[in-house]
């Protein structure tokens, strides 16, 4: 009895970290995804000049957000159905990567957690898509993120790597993503270099994936615009959808056929 008891509760703890298919879940999640956020904020914040009062706060509540993300963590961890496989899954090894390190005093990886942003992707099932981004608006949604995520991630990167070493050259983060930017599109104005082993090997990093991964990601963001651009809206009389494709007969949803549009 106490065993099939855990079970359940295992089980619905799980459906509602991951799923959202309730408020609760759907609450826990968004709240997460604030803290990601604000985790995030907090990194770039710190890396203004701030009085010693606001630099102590910000301290302290990044250490509050860290707490909760290490909870997080080990309760997905103990919810999940097969633990040891949970734990090699990807959104899990970020988990495990954004926190362990600040623990140990190791390096700073706040800028890591960002990623863990694409979770709030899941709720788009929970929304009806006609009515709040569409299945194309998601999929623009996952690439605009995923181009922002890299470039976060590699201007505080570069910016822990380069800001000891010369702080007059990488001062805040904006100069690092003023870099990163430049780098990754390949523009290259030489306005600004990294002197390190480390930041140059990051800079090589930087190229590379801008040539490998920003051609696509914008010949995908523009072909699902133009997909967007001609979407059929004429709203299905039996469930409501009102987002199909252009030359759609069928509500994608139920199958229902769909009325004819009239000209005039």
């Amino acid at each position: 009895m106490v065993i099939e008891q855990t079970i359940t509760w295992r089980q619905r703890v799980r459906a509602e970290l991951e799923e959202a298919e309730t408020w609760l879940g759907l609450g826990v999640n968004i709240a997460i995804a604030t803290l990601i956020l604000t985790s995030a904020g907090l990194f770039v914040a710190e890396t203004y000049p701030l009085s010693a009062g606001v630099s102590a706060a910000l301290t302290l509540l990044d250490r509050l957000i860290l707490i909760v993300f290490v909870l997080e963590y080990g309760v997905r961890l103990w919810a999940a159905d097969c633990p040891a496989r949970y734990a090699f899954s990807p959104y899990a090894i970020v988990d495990l990567v954004s926190i362990l390190p600040v623990l140990a005093g190791v390096f700073d990886t706040r800028s890591l957690r960002l990623i863990r942003w694409l979770r709030i992707l899941k709720l788009a099932r929970f929304l009806e898509e006609d009515r709040w981004l569409g299945r194309e608006g998601l999929i623009i949604a996952r690439i605009v993120f995923t181009l922002f995520s890299i470039v976060f991630i590699y201007s505080g990167a570069i910016y822990q790597v380069e800001h000891p070493i010369d702080p007059r050259i990488f001062s805040t983060f904006l100069d690092a993503m003023y870099f990163s930017v430049v780098t990754m599109t390949t523009v290259g104005y030489g306005d600004v270099t990294p002197v390190s082993e480390a930041g140059r090997t990051l800079t090589v990093m930087m190229i590379l994936t801008g040539i490998a991964l920003i051609p696509s990601q914008v010949g995908s963001l523009i072909q699902n615009i133009n997909r967007i651009q001609a979407v059929n809206t004429v709203r299905c009389e039996s469930c409501g959808l009102s987002s199909h494709e252009a030359d759609a007969g069928y509500c994608r949803r139920c199958g229902t056929k769909l009325p004819q549009e009239t000209s005039g």
